[in-house]
């Protein structure tokens, strides 16, 4: 059976005297024990990275949802309660090489696939130096060249063909990286994902199409969506996998997720994979669920969230300590507080940045 890990010998090592109990050393690992420690099958560090991946994704969206409502920035659209299914997929990639063509609600995922909380602050006050458009799309569009996250566009389900394409160019060229790329359930109505799962069943291409099903399509109830229980049955009918898993648990979906990606690098075609996931927020800043969703509704959500969820199975295994907690939050709020100061500092791009850079010179 394995040993409760105790992060207070991680603490007595980096000179942490406040956090080290020397009574507790008969439960503590030693730093092989540690490296080699598993909970559920993964690795304790991975698992503990992808807690830190979910919740930087949080208070950065929080952060976020505060400044609309301040009137300091535009627009926002929250992907809260979807980081555990986003963070679990992206670390099951070769981040930063894997082709990933995201939707404007992977904030968590685009973190956690290269993104870093002052670029998407940037890109919420629309300033200078924003990676994604350097200032002229509107929030939630992410792209990051340099990590191989490609840019978003506003109609829905663009951005399925587009993941075929660029995953059937992988394949000429007889690379072995996969391209990933996700949508809301309500997008999968729309002729492109269609026709992106068509191509991708008749040429086995390496793609995985992520639908992160969190039962709404703005104010559209699933059940007034399609007359299928899951989006994943839909599969067969192209000649690809179709698998659904519950995306509030971050290791079920990392499993699945790597199984995909292993699936389609070694040439055995494409995944579409179906998350169930919960949209903790209205569809948009600018939308009103209390127009289509009860308060009871709404107040059983929060027991589905997904963050406090992952906190206390980590807490429970003896993973993750209250006061290690702590202190991950603090540093992350420091990471998110000057990533808003910076951005709201920043300058405005210029008038002409607006026409450009769109024909080559």
């Amino acid at each position: 059976m394995m040993r409760r890990f105790n992060l207070n010998r991680l603490a007595r090592d980096s000179g942490d005297p406040t956090t080290y109990d020397p009574r507790e050393e008969q439960m503590v690992m030693t730093a092989v024990d540690a490296a080699t420690a598993t909970l559920d099958g993964l690795p304790v560090d991975l698992l503990l990275e992808m807690y830190a991946a979910m919740l930087r994704a949080r208070r950065l969206d929080e952060r976020c949802w505060i400044l609309h409502r301040q009137g300091k920035i535009a627009f926002h659209i929250s992907g809260m309660g979807h980081e555990a299914a986003q963070v679990a997929i992206a670390f099951a990639m070769r981040r930063g090489e894997d082709h990933f063509l995201p939707y404007y609600r992977d904030m968590a995922m685009v973190l956690a696939c290269g993104m870093t909380p002052l670029d998407v602050m940037l890109g919420v006050f629309g300033k200078q130096g924003d990676p994604s458009s350097g200032g002229r799309q509107m929030p939630e569009h992410y792209s990051l060249k340099s990590k191989n996250i490609y840019s978003v566009s506003s109609p829905v389900a663009t951005q399925v063909p587009q993941a075929a394409g660029v995953a059937l160019a992988e394949k000429l060229k007889g690379g072995d990286r996969v391209a990933v790329t996700c949508l809301g359930e309500g997008s999968t109505n729309q002729g492109d994902f269609h026709e992106a799962l068509t191509w991708a069943g008749v040429h086995k291409l390496p793609l995985i199409v992520v639908v992160e099903n969190n039962d709404y399509a703005i104010s559209v109830p699933m059940e007034k969506q399609m007359a299928i229980p899951r989006v994943s049955d839909r599969a067969s009918g192209y000649g690809v996998r179709g698998v659904t898993v519950d995306g509030l648990d971050p290791i079920e979906t990392y499993r699945a997720a790597k199984e995909a990606i292993d699936i389609a690098r070694s040439g055995g075609g494409a995944t579409l994979l179906e998350v169930h996931v919960v949209r903790l927020t209205p569809h948009s800043s600018d939308d009103d669920d209390s127009a289509y969703r009860s308060k009871e509704d709404k107040a059983a959500l929060k027991i589905s969230d997904p963050l406090p969820k992952f906190r206390g199975r980590l807490m429970d295994a003896g993973i993750l300590s209250q006061q290690r907690d702590r202190k991950l939050d603090e540093r992350i709020v420091d990471e998110v507080n000057h990533a808003h100061q910076t951005a709201e500092a920043a300058p405005y791009p210029n008038v002409e940045w607006a026409a450009g850079p769109v024909y080559a010179a």
